[in-house]
């Protein structure tokens, strides 16, 4: 599953034919699934009205193809609802809530931010954890009560740390799936039990990452890790400076979008440029 950027002018405003192109490009290439709206998609800078735009775009552009799930968290319970139903309406199959960020729940506020959404809109849902991003850290306790819920039905847990994962795994709910956030770690999870990964790796190489996370959740360790070895340089060098910055960068270097990225993040600096080429190189996905 990807966790897809949203192409921008030079002006920033949202590049609705390089992101048809984009699509097109997930489409042919494997990807399973479209996150539209997450972290790596810039929600944190777009306004309601865009990022609701962009939503729509998706799912109608995508028209049934593959699962669409749109990223709706908030550090606002009612923004987040209201995210949550406009996505539901325009027919995202799942939406993707991160923990409310900067305003620091206790896990109580957790359990009940997460409970009220569920709770308002019908829409099955995923958790995602990622304290490094929000300084809000989702226990798994608190996930294993929320694995309870019937439209909640699994967490991106961004952490990369197995022991969480495995404790996850044991105490939630059965049908319950967690996928990785982190594509460093994405292949270890899925061969003890994890379900996918939501990656931003996959936006500049989705053939590669879809086969190996297929030989990974088949249990075909060895080609799991081969091609892992070779997108290691990616899952590495995406992150040289803030995400989306450098997959932006690359994604324009491959000439699928433009340069357009918004305020506070700005263009990948010029000594980061041959770490990211030499990575994508090493994908073959850059010649």
């Amino acid at each position: 599953m990807v966790a897809l950027v949203t192409p921008m002018q030079d002006d920033g405003s949202v590049d609705f034919s390089a992101l048809d192109k984009l699509l097109d490009f997930h489409l042919d290439n494997g990807t399973n699934a479209i996150v539209s709206m997450g972290t790596t998609g810039e929600s944190a800078t777009l306004n309601m009205d865009e990022h609701c735009g962009v939503i729509k775009h998706t799912v109608d552009f995508i028209n049934g193809r593959i699962p669409v799930i749109a990223g709706t968290g908030a550090n606002s319970t009612s923004e987040a609802i209201e995210l949550t139903a406009f996505a539901a309406q325009a027919g995202a199959n799942a939406c993707l809530l991160v923990t409310p960020y900067y305003n620091k729940p206790t896990q109580e506020g957790l359990y009940l931010h997460y409970r009220a959404v569920a709770e308002a809109v019908a829409v099955p849902q995923i958790l995602y954890n990622v304290p490094g991003r929000t300084c809000c850290d989702m226990l798994p306790a608190t996930v294993a009560r929320l694995s309870a819920i019937d439209n909640i039905i699994g967490i991106k847990e961004a952490t990369g740390d197995m022991g969480r994962a495995r404790e996850i795994m044991d105490s939630c709910q059965e049908d319950f799936e967690i996928y990785s956030g982190d594509d460093d770690t994405a292949v270890e999870m899925m061969l003890i039990g994890g379900k996918g990964n939501i990656s931003v790796t996959a936006n500049v190489a989705p053939a590669m990452m879809s086969q190996m996370c297929a030989a990974a959740l088949t249990g075909d360790k060895q080609t799991a890790l081969k091609i892992n070895d070779q997108l290691q340089a990616l899952h590495t060098n995406l992150f040289i400076e803030t995400s989306p910055i450098p997959v932006k960068w690359a994604l324009a270097k491959m000439g699928l979008i433009g340069a357009g990225i918004r305020l506070p993040l700005t263009p990948l600096s010029d000594d980061k440029h041959d770490a990211i080429c030499k990575a994508l190189r090493a994908a073959d996905v850059l010649n």
